[in-house]
């Protein structure tokens, strides 16, 4: 049986460590679903795992998120600042999505590599 419980973070499950909760895109401590919102917002573009495979991607040079050279390249910050204020072709979430909600795309993002 798989045990639930609301603790300091909110609900829980105590069989996934916050570690394994956080790798699937969640945010424990704002309680945000990363994976979520990069579904909704980003995943259009860059796709779904990250690698802008996708039509609208491949027509607007979307960048690959998951490309490990680029991932070590750039810092937390810039992600930060290209989802709120843009980037190219891309466009900024600041009025759509809050500072907290743009922080946990940022960590999803860092997951994506491959």
């Amino acid at each position: 049986m798989i045990a639930f419980f609301v603790s300091t973070f909110g609900l829980f499950n105590a069989s996934q460590s916050p570690s394994s909760a956080a790798a699937e895109g969640g945010n424990l401590q704002n309680n945000i679903d990363a994976r979520a919102l990069f579904a909704k917002h980003c995943a259009t573009c860059h796709g779904k795992d990250g690698r802008a495979k996708t039509s609208k991607g491949k027509l607007m040079h979307a960048r690959n998120l998951a490309d490990p050279e680029w991932q070590a390249r750039v810092t937390d910050e810039r992600i930060f600042n290209s989802v709120n204020n843009g980037r190219g072709e891309m466009p900024g979430f600041d009025k759509k999505l809050s500072e907290t909600q743009i922080d946990a795309l940022a960590s999803y993002v860092r997951q994506l590599k491959k």
